[in-house]
């Protein structure tokens, strides 16, 4: 268990890695591919990729891996919503800044993790709930671009509906997270982005010239490909709820990126925004790693009081929480302890 978890973190902070590279990337790209058409290639690059890797994984995988009829419902839902959630982040962007939109797509993280609890019954702690919180404020601080950038309007619906479709589209790829990762992705990439260019095409927008396909499609790869396979990696373990508080890295990783290529300038609220997302992150791990439960213990002792032997069977329980690193719980009762707890008992009973 213990490293199951801490390997799923590994999954869950690559996907994010993954996924910051499409940000500085892409800005290099949008000049010359339409924002649509961009979505479109970077989906295929993902399925393509995945794709050719499941070539070379099939063989050694198991037929119970595989989706089947059952898994359909989750399956289209994915594809479905994967493609109507970029499509209502644009209205939200053509209506609304750009700083709103982004602001208010933090609202993914918040979407998920009240989705799992909501609809798929995934417990959520107080101390996930903690966590949540301070890296939705987190996210806040980091887009947030004074006063004027917040301007809630029929925009602001759109860009809310989009997170909350891709809030649920991570809730639904949980639900087959267990079957093959190189499916899904494939199937997720290729149908996703052959749904956003038939959208790009209806858009009226354009295909780019032949030489910078490739580099999209490897983006794609990448930033879409590889993350989305960590990612769903991750869930298996973590679950929707926690692999998206780990995935809140993205921005910051993304914004540490852009310094550092397009020497764009790390602010203030960088500094203040990653400081609270390192206390977020804390919340999150010790969530992981930890849990709580009880305890029944049945303990039968014998022992003489008055001249006569006595056998008495005392049965407790208990919760405690331990950290999975732990090798034993550390808590253990003596006989002394018991001993006293008798005479104690013996004495109230005389009484």
């Amino acid at each position: 268990m213990k490293n199951n978890n801490i390997s799923a973190i590994g999954y869950a902070l690559a996907a994010a890695l993954f996924y910051a590279l499409n940000v500085p990337c892409s800005k290099l790209l949008l000049g010359h591919i339409s924002p649509t058409v961009m979505a479109a290639l970077l989906y295929l690059g993902a399925g393509l990729g995945v794709g050719i890797m499941y070539l070379f994984h099939y063989k050694n995988e198991n037929r119970e891996e595989r989706l089947t009829k059952e898994d359909m419902p989750y399956t289209v839902g994915m594809i479905v919503l994967d493609i109507i959630a970029p499509i209502l982040l644009m209205i939200g962007v053509k209506y609304s800044t750009s700083s709103n939109a982004s602001l208010l797509g933090n609202f993914e993280i918040a979407a998920t993790t009240v989705i799992a609890l909501l609809l798929f019954r995934e417990k959520v702690s107080k101390r996930l709930w903690t966590a949540i919180d301070l890296i939705t404020l987190s996210s806040i601080v980091l887009t947030f671009e004074g006063s004027g950038s917040f301007d809630f309007s029929v925009g602001s619906l759109f860009v809310l509906g989009a997170a909350s479709c891709w809030g649920l589209e991570n809730n639904c790829t949980r639900r087959i997270s267990e079957k093959s990762t190189y499916q899904i992705v494939t199937v997720k990439g290729l149908f996703s982005g052959t749904g956003s260019l038939i959208t790009a095409m209806i858009l009226g927008e354009k295909l780019p010239k032949l030489s910078y396909i490739p580099a999209a499609l490897a983006l794609g790869f990448v930033a879409y490909g590889l993350s989305i396979f960590t990612y769903i990696r991750a869930q298996k373990t973590l679950g929707a709820a926690k692999t998206s508080a780990y995935y809140a890295a993205a921005p910051f990783i993304g914004a540490f990126l852009s310094f550092v290529l397009l020497r764009e300038r790390l602010s203030a609220a960088y500094a203040a925004a990653l400081f609270i997302m390192i206390a977020g992150t804390v919340f999150v791990v010790k969530d992981t790693l930890s849990h709580r439960h009880s305890h029944e213990h049945s303990h039968t002792f014998t022992h003489t009081h008055d001249g006569t032997t006595h056998t008495h069977t005392i049965v407790h329980s208990h919760q405690h929480e331990h950290c999975l690193t732990d090798e034993k719980h550390g808590h253990r009762h003596s006989t002394a302890e018991l001993e006293r707890y008798l005479a104690g008992h013996h004495r109230e009973r005389k009484a």
